[in-house]
């Protein structure tokens, strides 16, 4: 009985070795998975556990090169957009960076890109040709556009996307980038995005909450308000339903809201929008990453970086001063026994997002 006992034991260690997750699994309580989670977490210090907050973006319009890769190897980089540039281009920079981090002894980034249907052609110059994210009108196109889309992803590494849109189209900044105005189709298009996608190994990523669909102006350009009633919010619920794994927080400040009013402030760095209502009310428990925290909207908020991690963000998009931003999250840990262990629980999110991407060896 004891030599059947050991080979049992070793039978069950060999398959717990062999185990892999997928995306399917993000959600779902697996004790083996939260095993690894834990034990990679506890390899880590806390500059490179906040370090996985952080995500530059490299290409036409990011950081230079040599700045991201200063920071990949003091680990301070969580993930990486890839920002306008070629399939050959973010090939290699994957390539790069992946080796800094092996040779480091990092967690290799999670690779995002804004890969609308509309966008990707000019993002990422070399793909399969898909019609804009307007001009598709069936289930069955909206399959095929995904896939054809994740295909390009998959072969290049890249591992989040930044899509869908589920805005509504009358502003001019969301235009032909949402599947239209009829918000019963933009939400089942959307789903089915956000399926395929998923299903390809890929996160999707529903923006830009809580709706820029009825904004005045550009939050590229400087902060905008939903003035009253936040009409979107809903929108966002069956996408929550069904599974989506991130969702990304526009810089858009609400006002005349008696619950959900951000002060003036933009609802990436907003308790009241993130925490409260999205993940506590709408019951969102996958990842929160801001819009671009270099844009107009939010760059001139005095520590926008904590500001919307305290918020309860998990990832912060293109930061101006990343060292300022990590420095910034420490201190407030080192005071702040909540806020530390709010932090805690967004790195844990992330690593086992990268577990389930399979990143992770």
């Amino acid at each position: 009985m004891k030599y059947i006992s050991l080979f049992t034991a070793f039978v069950f260690a060999l398959n717990t070795l062999a185990q892999d997750f997928t995306l399917a699994d993000f959600y779902n309580y697996n004790p083996e998975l939260e095993r690894r989670i834990d034990e990679q977490f506890s390899y880590m210090n806390d500059t490179l556990r906040v370090g996985q907050l952080i995500v530059p973006a490299v290409g036409k319009h990011g950081k230079p090169t040599e700045h991201v890769v200063k920071l990949m190897q003091q680990g301070k980089v969580g993930g990486v957009l890839l920002l306008n540039g070629t399939v050959e281009s973010f090939t290699a920079f994957v390539k790069q960076f992946d080796s800094i981090c092996k040779a480091h002894g990092y967690l290799p980034p999670i690779y995002s890109a804004d890969a609308e249907p509309t966008l990707i052609k000019y993002k990422i110059k070399g793909t399969t040709p898909v019609p804009k994210t307007n001009a598709i009108k069936t289930k069955e196109k909206v399959k095929e556009v995904t896939n054809t889309i994740s295909a390009d992803l998959n072969k290049i590494g890249i591992t989040q996307n930044f899509a869908p849109v589920i805005d509504a189209s009358p502003n001019k900044t969301v235009s032909n980038r949402s599947f239209g105005l009829a918000m019963d189709t933009v939400i089942g298009f959307s789903n089915i995005f956000i399926e395929e996608t998923q299903r390809n190994g890929i996160v999707a990523t529903a923006k830009h909450f809580p709706g820029h669909g009825f904004v005045v102006g550009d939050t590229h350009e400087k902060l905008v308000f939903i003035d009253g009633e936040m009409k979107e919010v809903p929108n966002y619920q069956p996408v929550i339903d069904k599974g989506v794994l991130s969702i990304m927080v526009a810089h858009i400040a609400v006002k005349n809201n008696e619950k959900y009013n951000t002060e003036g402030l933009p609802s990436t760095c907003s308790r009241e929008i993130v925490t409260d209502l999205l993940k506590n009310k709408m019951g969102f428990r996958g990842l929160v990453i801001t819009d671009a925290m270099n844009m107009g909207g939010v760059r001139t908020v005095p520590n926008s970086g904590l500001k919307a991690v305290m918020a309860g963000c998990d990832q912060l998009l293109m930061p101006v001063e990343e060292e300022n931003d990590i420095n910034d999250i420490l201190t407030k840990m080192n005071k702040d026994e909540d806020f530390r262990f709010q932090v805690y629980s967004s790195v844990k999110k992330i690593i086992r997002l990268k577990y389930c991407l399979g990143l992770i060896e």
